[in-house]
C-alpha cells in the first residue's frame, strides 16, 4: 500500500514546471543587476544627468528668447512718456475725438471754424463719417439729412503736439481724445492714440457702401411711389404737378367795408368757416392782418383767429 502511494507521480510532475518558471523569470533580473553594478558611481551620475537633460524643460532659453523679442522702452524715464510734443514725430495722423452737445456734423463744422481762425497756417482735416439720407416730404421736396456712422465721434488729421491738443480740448463741443492712460500713481494723463491707415481705409469703404445702399433704397421707393401715382391718377402722370402756393399770413389792415372795427365791438363774419356768425372782437393784429373774435357756442365762449377781410362791423 505504501509503495502505491509513493509511486503516485502528481507531486513530482509539478517540479519540472516550477523549475522552468524560475529559469525564465530570474535570469534577466540577475543580468540587469550585474550590468548596473558594472558602472561606477561617476558613470551612473553621468547617465542620470543625460536622461534628465533629454526630458527636462529648458526655461532659460525660452526666457532669453522672449526678452530678445520684447521691444525696448522708447523713453528712459516715465515722465518723458507724458510729454505730448513727442507725438509730432509721428507726422500727420488721424485722431478720434469724442463730442457732445452738438451732432457730429455740427461739431465738425465748429471745430473746423475754430482751428481755421486761430491757426490759419496749420494744415488739418476734420472728417465726420456720415450717410446722406434722402427723404421725400409731403409738399414734394426732397430733404437730405446726414446720418453719422459712429455716434459722437469725429476724426481729425493733423500733426499733434501739446499746443494743438490743449486747444482742441478747450473747444466747447469736444469731450476729449480717444487714447490710453499713461504714467503711474503720481501722475496720469489720457494720451491720444493714432488710428492706423488700414482702419481709416476700412471706414472710407464702409461709408461708400452705406451711401450706395441708401441711394438704391431711395430710388426703389421713388419708383414704387411713381407707379402708385400713375395707377391712381393717369392724367397727372403726364403733367407737371405745380406746388401749392403758400397762403400769406399778411392781410389788409381794414375790414371788409374798409373800416377798422374797435376792440369790444360786435362784428359779423361774412366768409369762411364761421360765415354769418356774430361775435365780439377781442384782439387785433394789424401787422399780420388777423383778428381774434369770441363766439358763444353751446353756452361757452370760443375764440377764433380770422382774417380782417372776413369780418365787418355791425351797425346798431
Amino acid at each position: 500500500m505504501k509503495q502505491g502511494l509513493l509511486s503516485y507521480s502528481q507531486f513530482h510532475s509539478l517540479l519540472p514546471i516550477v523549475s522552468v518558471s524560475k529559469s525564465i523569470i530570474f535570469p534577466p533580473i540577475s543580468a540587469t543587476l550585474e550590468s548596473a553594478c558594472s558602472f561606477t558611481a561617476r558613470e551612473r551620475r553621468q547617465l542620470k544627468n543625460e536622461r534628465r537633460e533629454k526630458t527636462a524643460y529648458n526655461w532659460k532659453e525660452e526666457v532669453e528668447e522672449r526678452l530678445s523679442k520684447k521691444p525696448r522702452k522708447r523713453f528712459n524715464h516715465w515722465t518723458e512718456d507724458l510729454n505730448l510734443d513727442y507725438l509730432a514725430e509721428l507726422g500727420p495722423q488721424w485722431w478720434i475725438l469724442k463730442v457732445y452737445k452738438l451732432s457730429c456734423h455740427q461739431a465738425a463744422q465748429s471745430l473746423t471754424r475754430f482751428l481755421a481762425e486761430n491757426y490759419p497756417q496749420f494744415e488739418f482735416k476734420v472728417y465726420a463719417p456720415a450717410v446722406q439720407v434722402k427723404t421725400k416730404l409731403k409738399n414734394g421736396t426732397i430733404a437730405v439729412k446726414p446720418k453719422p456712422l459712429f455716434s459722437r465721434c469725429v476724426f481729425l488729421r493733423c500733426v499733434m503736439n501739446r499746443e494743438i491738443h490743449d486747444f482742441v480740448r478747450e473747444v466747447d463741443c469736444v469731450a476729449g481724445f480717444v487714447g490710453s492712460k499713461v504714467g503711474n500713481t503720481k501722475k496720469q494723463i489720457n494720451k491720444p492714440r493714432p488710428v492706423d491707415s488700414a482702419e481709416m481705409e476700412a471706414i472710407f469703404q464702409k461709408e461708400k457702401e452705406e451711401q450706395e445702399k441708401h441711394d438704391k433704397a431711395f430710388e426703389e421707393e421713388q419708383r414704387q411711389d411713381g407707379a402708385l401715382d400713375s395707377n391712381t391718377n393717369p392724367d397727372l402722370a403726364s403733367k407737371d404737378v405745380l406746388k401749392p402756393k403758400r397762403r400769406s399770413k399778411k392781410g389788409s389792415t381794414t375790414g371788409k367795408d374798409g373800416k377798422l372795427p374797435p376792440l369790444g365791438s360786435t362784428v359779423r363774419v361774412v366768409s369762411g368757416a364761421f360765415a354769418e356768425f356774430s361775435g365780439t372782437l377781442k384782439k387785433l393784429d394789424c401787422k399780420e392782418g388777423m383778428a381774434t373774435v369770441g363766439f358763444t357756442l353751446f353756452g361757452k365762449e370760443t375764440l377764433a383767429d380770422l382774417d380782417l377781410k372776413e369780418i365787418v362791423a355791425t351797425t346798431n
